[in-house]
């Protein structure tokens, strides 16, 4: 009994550890200021890619692109870690395992 759990433990985290390789694979994009500022991040929530549309860099007002990189960024971290939250509670069944995500 105690060897099949032990089994089935091992298992689960073999497929854990496959998935979070596939999500570290998978990119989310997100935008601000009507897509004047875009991001890319990946499931290890990195970000990998921002692209700026030259209209919106304005010597005179910096604090708006900042403030739209920010917004870009943050969006894109949220929708990495919700991806990655929404792949792994398909394969825990809902299960909240501590220190998994």
């Amino acid at each position: 009994m105690m060897n099949d759990l032990v089994r089935q433990a091992q298992m689960m985290q073999k497929k854990m550890a496959k998935m979070q390789e596939e999500l570290n694979q998978k990119v989310v994009e997100a935008a601000a200021g009507g897509g004047m500022v875009t991001v890319k991040a990946n499931g290890a929530q990195e970000i990998i890619e921002i692209k700026i549309e030259k209209d919106v860099v304005d010597p005179e007002d910096v604090e708006m692109l900042q403030d739209l990189i920010i917004a870009a960024v943050n969006d894109a971290l949220k929708r990495a870690k919700d991806m990655v939250q929404a792949e792994m509670s398909q394969l825990t069944g809902g299960l909240k395992i501590p220190g998994m995500f």
